[in-house]
């Protein structure tokens, strides 16, 4: 299931295009997506740049949240970690779901995967919930 009003935020974030992201589901705390793999992305490796799979780790982790604290809420990343696990040579699956909504902080665990079922990397981001 795709929440049709976070998809609508979504829709207007730039990196989202940029990157090619394809949402798979998002619902309840939960967004799953694939993002293409493109060479010129690719780092020193010729695989898929650690930085951009940070990006895509903190997009979907944010995507995840909104899905609980509705797509016009004001959230900002605290902070995150990401361990790379192994190359990606192919288009990358993410996998968000948030730990806990909390009033004011929501870390959300993300898993990264190749397109052959290969975990790639594993990624927390903490956001905070702002008050507007």
């Amino acid at each position: 299931m795709i929440r049709e009003d976070v998809l609508e935020r979504i829709k207007k974030i730039p990196i989202v295009d940029t990157l090619g992201f394809s949402l798979v589901e998002m619902n309840d705390g939960i967004c799953e997506a694939v993002v293409k793999h493109e060479k010129k992305y690719d780092g020193i490796f010729e695989s898929f740049h650690g930085g951009l799979l940070m990006t895509v780790a903190d997009s979907i982790s944010a995507f995840a949240l909104l899905t609980l604290t509705g797509a016009e809420a004001a959230i900002t990343t605290t902070d995150m970690n990401i361990r790379f696990l192994a190359a990606c040579r192919t288009d990358v699956r993410a996998v968000a779901r948030v730990i806990k909504h909390g009033r004011t902080l929501a870390p959300v665990a993300v898993e990264l995967f190749d397109m052959n079922g290969t975990m790639v990397a594993v990624a927390q981001v903490n956001y905070m919930i702002l008050q507007m």
